[in-house]
């Protein structure tokens, strides 16, 4: 790929979708050249919207399209197993939403097939491609606050969603723990690994979903992990990091931050801020830059959203989801 743009193809026509392929246009090498959703309808006014030359009625369509060099799956993740596995068994490269499936099982499988066809596979985990978040994992990995003892984090949203809203649909994976609940935990697992041991509780709609879940993990070295989420209420969607010897405060947006505050036992608080020429705050370009630049070197999968670090986060939760007692209808585990 040295040399020529690389060629972005977009599964599904929502929201992320359309986010994602906006702030491809701050990527100069990026260029995006189909668009596929189930129907030709949704495909055809998404490629209109966004200048985009070929629109397909069907998946397979894109999968096979060899002028793709990279997919970027963004359906519901009910149908991430289905769609990414149909574009990496045709040879594609593939960004994949978060999370990254609906369980560790159907994560297993995707990881096996990219391994199996040699092809890029990443989840979209933006947070850990964001410039401000690798600097506060680079500060704890340097020991700025010693050995890490506890994490909290939260992601809340007030609602209320509508009855069809497929957040509260179980059919497509709902609830608060895989929508919002993975960034709290992709966040203590990217500083504490995989826990050893997880308690859960939950709140439970009539259909299942979990509307709220709090969970403790706890690694084996004496480490703990408070994390929370919610379709009932906004929280701070914050985090904090404490040591033996300080802490780090990062404030609303813990996994898209601007700026964040480091206190260091026996020193004054030291703030750090983003750089402007990162752009904003909730850009999704470094994580598509992320992906370029593995493609371009010749890796299949990123150093900054490993696939073993994402297999471990989809085992977590599933043994929240076990604690609480969610299970999707026709979930192979």
């Amino acid at each position: 790929m040295t040399g020529r743009n690389v060629r972005w193809g977009v599964l599904a026509t929502g929201g992320m979708a359309a986010t994602f392929t906006a702030d491809l246009v701050d990527l100069p090498d990026a260029e995006v050249v189909a668009v596929a959703s189930r129907s030709p309808e949704p495909a055809k006014a998404f490629a209109e919207r966004f200048g985009i030359p070929r629109a397909y009625g069907d998946w397979e369509s894109l999968a096979w399209d060899e002028e793709v060099d990279v997919v970027y799956v963004a359906s519901p993740h009910s149908a991430h197993r289905a769609a990414a596995g149909l574009c990496l068994e045709a040879g594609r490269n593939v960004l994949c939403e978060k999370p990254f499936t609906l369980n560790a099982r159907e994560a297993a499988e995707l990881v096996a097939s990219a391994r199996e066809n040699g092809r890029f596979l990443m989840e979209a985990m933006w947070m850990y491609c964001n410039p401000m978040v690798r600097r506060l994992k680079a500060l704890v990995d340097d020991g700025a606050i010693g050995e890490v003892r506890s994490v909290q984090a939260d992601f809340g949203l007030a609602g209320p969603f509508p009855a069809s809203h497929r957040l509260l649909d179980p059919a497509l994976g709902g609830g608060a723990l895989l929508d919002l609940g993975v960034y709290p935990v992709s966040f203590a697992q990217l500083l504490l690994g995989e826990p050893t041991d997880v308690v859960a509780r939950a709140t439970l709609s009539e259909r299942g979903v979990d509307l709220q879940t709090g969970a403790l993990l706890s690694w084996d070295d004496g480490a703990l992990a408070s994390v929370h989420c919610s379709l009932v209420g906004g929280t701070a969607t914050s985090a904090s990091v404490t040591g033996s010897k300080g802490r780090i405060d990062v404030p609303y947006g813990f996994f898209f931050p601007d700026r964040f505050v480091l206190h260091r036992d026996g020193r004054d608080a030291e703030e750090f801020t983003a750089d402007p020429a990162d752009g904003p705050r909730n850009t999704l370009k470094h994580e598509a830059a992320e992906v370029m630049r593995a493609l371009r070197a010749g890796e299949t999968e990123s150093p900054l959203v490993p696939l073993d670090g994402t297999l471990a986060v989809m085992r977590t939760l599933d043994a929240i989801r076990d604690r609480v007692g969610v299970r999707y209808p026709g979930e192979r585990r």
